[in-house]
């Protein structure tokens, strides 16, 4: 099992392949934002990678980050639990002024069909 590191808050296995905002949310108890309910749009559910960075990323995800001029962060909803990794979460719901966090993601990656590239 993959162990998530979460900055401040802990360290936990998770499920092999399981979406990192639910691990976030589900596992380590975070406030993690995904507004658009996890489709790779919103950029609500950011987070800083600080070590174990997935070399692929998913063409919704890459799209999204160009399109808002976005360097150093990556969607939590777009990546998959599949080694060691932690981050630092970088939008929660806590101090956002939403009513809240959004609309569970599903389990599996969205929106299909996913694609896969190189960052």
């Amino acid at each position: 099992m993959p162990k998530l590191t979460v900055e401040g808050v802990g360290e936990f296995e998770v499920a092999e392949g399981k979406r990192l905002v639910l691990a976030l949310t589900d596992d380590a108890g975070v406030d993690q934002l995904h507004a658009c309910g996890g489709q790779g749009r919103c950029t609500t559910c950011q987070v800083e990678v600080l070590e174990g960075e997935p070399d692929e990323i998913t063409v919704a995800e890459k799209d999204t980050l160009v399109a808002r001029e976005l360097t150093g962060v990556r969607l939590s909803c777009q990546l998959l639990c599949s080694k060691d990794i932690t981050v630092r979460v970088v939008s929660r719901l806590e101090g956002s002024g939403r009513e809240d966090a959004g609309a569970r993601p599903a389990d599996q990656l969205q929106p299909e069909p996913v694609q896969w590239t190189t960052r």
